[in-house]
């Protein structure tokens, strides 16, 4: 499945947001919950999405979903509302506290990463720095 691109990702940094009460992995917003359900629908191999990191853009890093199989030993599992994401192990200090949404405009509909710990991003906003 690597290289498989399920949908797509803009991460922005947040600097205003006051910190959740605990320090939750990965917060999913109702319309992050609705649009994984839709893609999961009829795909019963899969158990949820994996979200990863990968070098990438001109600030370093960007996120990846993907669909998964399986939970892999160091990974993390975030279930909210019926839905399941997966955080590879590489991904989760970059995502501690970040909030997962799903935004459609007339130009595009793409997940988007409200991050509080990143400290820069592109221009573009697919890639960003910790």
């Amino acid at each position: 499945m690597a290289g498989r691109v399920v949908a797509s990702a803009t991460v922005r940094a947040v600097k205003s947001r006051r910190p959740l009460p605990f320090r939750a992995a990965l917060v999913l917003t109702p319309a992050a919950v609705q649009k994984i359900k839709q893609i999961l629908d009829g795909k019963p191999e899969f158990i949820g999405l994996k979200v990863g990191v990968r070098q990438r853009g001109c600030n370093g890093l960007s996120y990846t979903l993907d669909y998964a199989k399986q939970k892999e030993k160091f990974d993390e599992e975030v279930v909210q509302d019926g839905v399941r994401v997966i955080i590879d192990k590489k991904a989760q200090l970059t995502l501690l506290g970040t909030e997962m949404d799903y935004v459609e405009s007339k130009l595009s509909s793409e997940f988007v990463f409200n991050n509080p710990n990143i400290k820069g991003t592109c221009g573009c906003g697919e890639s960003f720095s910790v």
